[in-house]
């Protein structure tokens, strides 16, 4: 199985020429964070959980970058007495002497670097699911808690504690999220700090073309569609990233997708599709006839559509091939988040 990693999504887009001291110091900080939301270690003592983890991370990365091993796994010499002994490196050892190996100029600064922060990027990403299945399986593991707490006290003759046990697993939940969140939002203040424009959002690591738009719209935009129904905006609207930073081609018809997608999935939970809709205006109606919109509102998302989206999404036969410009393309990138925020909070508000 593929495994899109930063290293090739960015491996023609120019980032490093030298390898720097800043540079040096974001990998030794990011490994740092690595070794923060997935120790290997715990309290001493190596963890299973933490050895699976770490070589999942090497075998993904290993396999990526078309190598058996990142650093060798295996350690072996001759004593005095000439005997041979030997043994094996824990795995993350594997994958910190590969991370710090010296920069000698055999390999270009722009790959060394752009592989290691590959690294960061996958285990961060790992993480995050590794949380997110956890937050969707959270009522079912309060109803298991409570049920062994009901059962051992039934066998105990009645005496409860007091106390609601959810409430428990409730704030190790919370914990864990927080705990993870505190590592990302510092990996991001790395990564300006380093003075490279990167930006760490749902398991990938991608340009951050302006850091207020970043924090006025973009981190916002990532936090709301983190929920597994919104897979396919957050899938659309990281490739319209990936396609403006690597000069693809068409990157705002796939912020159109997720805007699109957005609203869909919003007529549907709102029981306001009716089967007949034949395009993004039918939709953007149902959107209306459920006052979540205004009139003008409804006419200006038509109008991207049918002027942005359509044009983009469709063949011109003899006519002008439509184009945007980098200005443009960012504008739709960021109306397209704008309104899916704008959107998704709407709902909520609802639902509240």
């Amino acid at each position: 199985m593929l495994t899109d990693i930063f290293a090739r999504r960015y491996e023609n887009v120019p980032m490093w020429k030298t390898f720097t001291e800043p540079s040096r110091r974001l990998l030794v900080q990011g490994f740092q964070l690595l070794e923060q939301i997935c120790p290997y270690y715990v309290n001493g003592k190596e963890s299973e959980y933490g050895k699976q983890a770490w070589t999942n991370l090497h075998e993904l990365l290993a396999r990526e970058l078309g190598l058996k091993e990142l650093s060798p796994t295996v350690w072996g010499f001759w004593t005095p007495q000439n005997h041979w002994s030997s043994g094996t490196f824990a795995i993350v050892k594997v994958c910190e002497t590969w991370m710090f190996q010296i920069v000698d100029g055999a390999v270009p600064a722009e790959r060394f670097v752009k592989e290691r922060l590959s690294l960061v990027e996958l285990g961060f990403r790992m993480r995050e699911q590794s949380i997110a299945e956890a937050n969707a399986k959270l009522p079912e593991t309060i109803a298991q808690t409570q049920r062994f707490y009901m059962g051992r006290a039934a066998r105990k003759g009645g005496i409860v504690l007091p106390g609601d046990p959810a409430d428990g697993v409730k704030a190790m939940n919370a914990n864990i999220n927080a705990a993870f969140q505190s590592a990302v939002d510092e990996l991001n203040a790395r990564f300006r700090q380093a003075g490279c424009n990167l930006h760490y959002h749902n398991g990938f690591i991608q340009v951050e073309s302006d850091q207020l738009v970043t924090q006025e719209v973009e981190s916002p935009f990532w936090k709301l569609v983190t929920e597994p129904k919104w897979k396919n905006v957050d899938h659309d609207m990281k490739e319209a990233i990936d396609l403006r930073d690597t000069d693809g081609r068409d990157p705002a018809f796939y912020a159109a997708r997720a805007l699109e997608s957005t609203i869909k999935i919003i007529s549907d939970e709102k029981q306001l599709s009716t089967g007949k809709e034949r395009g993004a205006s039918n939709y953007v109606d149902n959107l209306k006839r459920g006052n979540l919109i205004e009139d003008w509102e409804a006419d200006s998302l038509k109008a991207f559509f049918s002027k942005v989206r359509n044009p983009l999404g469709h063949g011109p036969g003899r006519g002008e091939m439509v184009s945007l410009n980098r200005q443009q393309t960012d504008w739709a990138i960021e109306n397209c988040m704008t309104w899916t925020k704008s959107l998704i909070r709407r709902m909520k508000v609802e639902v509240e």
